[in-house]
């Protein structure tokens, strides 16, 4: 294992606030708007029964962690399950593509709020280079170790935590209404834009696996892993319905959906004004910025778990200092790229399908070989399974309709890392695991 791997170096509370800090990130600021677009009025129901679907895949997770708590943590678990295979590696790179997804994501989300505060929105370029220039600061930030890291993301999920339940309280109460305004439908909302809606509602609760990732470096990680994982998924419930609330009470379906990717900023205006609109933009700006350092800090641990695993090949292409260092670098590269290239509508839907892909793997995994060591509830299992099926089968069937393109990404994404990992693998599975080489290449 990396040395920079140190037990003990995160708290209890920091591992809560790096979950809530990915899941805050972009899931309310950018995602509000494109599931109101996709399930209409009945877009709070969405993250509800989000929060439910979460909740049973959250199982699987919390009893893995439990048993075997790892600074590779989803990698680990896979390999429990499935052994040193090309399944393990690509359900393994599949989440990690998901989280660097996520990533940028996270960084277009901070671009498109920060371009409304200066009024920047009317050129195309600007988001993409200030969601980049976010990931430069998260990569360095990154670089200052652990405590930094810990601290950065404690500090900023309290403030935007206080600030986001805050702002949709005082809502709430110049509304004098929880209710959300009785609006047409838009046109095009079907049971399957419903089911894709929820695919992002799940999205927006993904974050909650990066503190799978840090299982070692957590202190106590048997007993607070799993308890960290259920804190950050109860706070981000809490936040995420009430500011769903919030903003149905404050703008009609068709606002919300006109506005879409900044559709908190709007919201914040009928009761506040543009006083309400900037606080709301700097929330979502320190939002976006814990979201992204919290998620490198994650997917780089992933990926160096993964090369000390010896399931994907390493080159430091030059590049001097340790593999972590390296793992960084390279997180960070692929994130500015997706910034650059794809806007948030199809980053969030490739994001989905990746990771319900990789989730299914996790679920069919402790059901199939470790179900029984982990102490694991079959009905539970099988409702996972389920909820991921049926959500993952509706996105698909959305975007063949709208955007069959990002379908293909998908579809070519998976398939060229299964057969490059069963060709890469192929030769290291017949010699034991003492004498297999270490993927890691100084060229």
């Amino acid at each position: 294992m990396d040395k920079s791997y140190k037990k003990n170096s995160l708290s209890l509370l920091g591992a809560v606030a790096m979950g809530t800090g990915v899941m805050i990130g972009a899931g309310i600021f950018a995602l509000t708007g494109q599931i109101a677009e996709l399930a209409g009025s009945a877009f709070v129901w969405v993250f509800v029964l989000a929060a439910i679907a979460t909740g049973f895949s959250a199982y699987s997770y919390v009893k893995l962690a439990n048993a075997f708590p790892s600074a590779g943590g989803i990698a680990m678990f896979l390999e429990k399950a499935y052994g040193r295979s090309a399944a393990t590696a690509t359900a393994g790179l599949l989440m990690a593509f998901s989280m660097v997804i996520n990533e940028s994501l996270v960084a277009r989300t901070f671009g498109t709020y920060t371009a409304q505060l200066f009024g920047w929105s009317d050129h195309a370029f600007i988001v993409p280079v200030l969601g980049v220039g976010l990931i430069i600061l998260a990569f360095a930030i990154n670089l200052s170790g652990n405590r930094y890291v810990s601290f950065f993301s404690v500090f900023l999920a309290l403030v935007k935590v206080v600030g986001i339940a805050a702002l949709a309280f005082a809502g709430f109460w110049a509304a004098q209404s929880l209710t959300p305004h009785e609006m047409p439908a838009p046109a095009g909302v079907t049971s399957v834009s419903f089911l894709a809606a929820l695919a992002l509602g799940v999205l927006a609760f993904k974050g909650f696996t990066t503190i799978t990732n840090s299982g070692s470096e957590i202190v106590n990680p048997h007993r607070n892993v799993g308890r960290a994982i259920i804190w950050s998924i109860v706070i981000c419930v809490i936040v995420y319905v009430f500011v769903a609330l919030a903003v149905g009470s404050s703008l009609p379906i068709d606002m919300i959906v006109a506005a879409k990717d900044f559709a908190l900023a709007e919201a914040a205006r009928p009761t506040f004004g543009d006083t309400g609109r900037i606080v709301t933009i700097l929330l979502a700006m320190l939002a976006t910025a814990s979201g992204l350092v919290a998620s490198v800090f994650a997917v780089s641990r992933m990926l160096g778990m993964l090369t000390d695993m010896q399931l994907i090949p390493h080159s430091h292409f030059g590049m001097p200092g340790r593999i972590q260092t390296h793992m960084l670098v390279y997180t960070v590269a692929l994130a500015a790229v997706l910034t650059v290239l794809f806007d948030l509508s199809r980053i969030a839907a490739l994001g989905a399908m990746l990771y319900l892909v990789m989730d299914l793997a996790v679920h069919f995994g402790v059901l199939r070989h470790l179900r029984n060591q982990v102490g694991a509830n079959l009905a539970i299992l099988i409702a996972a399974i389920t909820f991921d099926l049926i959500i993952l089968l509706g996105l698909t069937v959305l975007k063949l309709e709208r955007d069959p393109a990002i379908v293909g990404v998908a579809t070519l994404v998976i398939a060229a890392v299964f057969l490059f990992e069963s060709f890469y693998l192929r030769p290291r599975r017949s010699k034991s695991p003492s004498k297999q080489p270490t993927g890691h290449n100084h060229s």
